[in-house]
């Protein structure tokens, strides 16, 4: 370590005596990482809401599908990965800093953004390459398939800035900075808001225009994330010369991090799988789902946000040895998930219809989006042990078991849905309800392992070895 990394642990670790992620009350301490990741998540949809609404009603039900549907699938299904993998950085940094182990948050933040550029370009290369005979294998309707290509290849063009942000706002929020990773994400939306507007309305540029407002706005996170790790003296502190791989590190943070983004790929492979089933209903139908699903994603927005906010309590806990606080953090989190799921789907099923109206006028598409709306709404309850079981969980280290659990629990079971069950009535409601489904069944596995899997034994043998 050079002198200026040595010298701000001696300072740091006496405020870290006082720590009060492990020492507040535990309710108060989630919520301070909920609402900050929260507020970050909803400018991050606010910005993909932006795209669809610009989109939408500017340019065409194709643009608006073209920018979800498909497209919005296979982006998540190559981004999810390494957003997985960018939780398990989390979790090391998060550990490393509540055992005051700050050798240790040194070596992680520098191997987690190296891991985010080398991982970015292959993402990008993959992306770009894959785009045409992704979309073509999916059967995204021809009318939309150009307009698809084009998004997605732009898109691909900022993963590097993306995987950036994400990794090294993951960092802050590990050591307990869950307010600038939010500042720096609020001036990406609104950077992306503003070039919208530019691009599509006034140089005319259609999805383009869109692709090229992300990937710029992206840009503009991932700068001022690099500046916020720069600039400091903190242990956290990033040293653009010292950016490599430490083999110890690495291994950690892929131990935890690929089981963890398979975990999320799983529900996108599920989701390319219905979303082939969606695309033979026509471009009606895509489009609704499109548009439904940029009002489902304020839930998935405010369940992640749960879900991080435990992850990374759980690992600073769990670094600092208080077993206690993380199982009694379990059930917290639980019951305040569990309420905020009930105001939301209530909000939901009551007003779908002006809610899908910002998305499109096309009676025909928001009368479709109502339908999958009133039949996934009511059960989001179903998901909520889901989201705070394997972050907990994760939080721990423990995550090949959590990511064994999501695949038999929602991919294998949607595929089995599709095969067994959609031929005998293919209707599109069949379609949907293998979401509820799938979900209860999941969280049903999910608190079998918790209570008899043995987790947390095998948790701190990890941490003693």
């Amino acid at each position: 370590m050079t002198d200026r990394e040595k010298e701000p642990v001696s300072s740091a670790s006496a405020v870290e005596f006082d720590n009060p992620i492990i020492t507040g009350p535990i309710w108060k301490q989630l919520l301070y990482f909920f609402f900050p990741i929260l507020l970050g998540t909803f400018f991050q949809q606010l910005y993909n809401t932006a795209d669809a609404i610009i989109v939408g009603n500017f340019v065409g039900k194709e643009a608006l599908a073209a920018v979800g549907g498909s497209t919005n699938v296979l982006i998540s299904f190559l981004v999810n990965l390494f957003v997985g993998i960018s939780s398990g950085a989390t979790v090391i940094v998060a550990q490393h800093y509540g055992a005051q182990n700050y050798e240790g948050v040194q070596k992680s933040v520098h191997t987690s953004i190296a891991l985010s550029i080398t991982a970015g370009i292959v993402i990008m290369v993959l992306g770009i390459t894959l785009a045409r005979p992704a979309l073509v294998a999916m059967g995204t309707p021809a009318d939309t398939l150009e307009y698809s290509i084009l998004y997605m290849r732009i898109y691909f063009l900022g993963t590097i800035a993306s995987f950036i942000y994400n990794i090294g706002s993951g960092i802050l929020r590990a050591v307990g900075d869950t307010r600038r990773p939010l500042y720096f994400l609020i001036a990406a939306c609104i950077c992306n808001i503003i070039l919208d507007l530019v691009f599509v309305l006034l140089l005319d540029m259609g999805v383009a225009g869109v692709g090229y407002a992300t990937i710029l706005s992206q840009f503009v996170a991932a700068i001022l994330v690099l500046l916020a790790l720069t600039n400091t003296s903190a242990p956290h502190h990033l040293d653009l010369r010292n950016i490599r791989f430490f083999p110890d590190i690495l291994r950690s943070i892929l131990k935890i991090g690929v089981p963890a983004g398979i975990q999320a790929d799983m529900y996108t492979i599920a989701n390319i799988l219905i979303m082939s089933c969606i695309n033979s209903f026509g471009t009606n139908a895509a489009a609704a789902w499109t548009a439904q699903g940029k009002v489902d994603g304020f839930f998935w927005m405010i369940s992640g946000a749960y879900g991080i906010a435990i992850t990374t309590f759980v690992g600073q806990n769990f670094g600092a040895k208080r077993y206690d606080r993380v199982k009694r953090s379990i059930w917290v989190c639980t019951g305040m998930m569990g309420a905020t799921t009930i105001v939301i789907s209530a909000l939901f099923c009551t007003f779908s219809n002006p809610l899908l109206r910002m998305f499109t006028s096309d009676p025909d598409v928001i009368a479709m989006g109502t339908r999958i709306m009133l039949l996934m709404a009511p059960y989001y309850f179903t998901f909520v042990l889901i989201e705070v079981l394997s972050g907990a969980i994760r939080g721990t280290g423990v995550s090949f078991v959590p990511m064994l659990i999501t695949c038999g629990g929602v991919c294998v079971l949607r595929i089995l849905w599709i095969v067994f069950v959609l031929p005998f009535n293919p209707v599109f409601d069949m379609v949907m309800v293998s979401y509820p489904i799938s979900w209860a069944i999941t969280s049903v596995l999910y608190l079998i392992y918790y209570r008899f899997g043995k987790w947390e034994q095998k948790a701190i043998a990890l941490q003693k070895q």
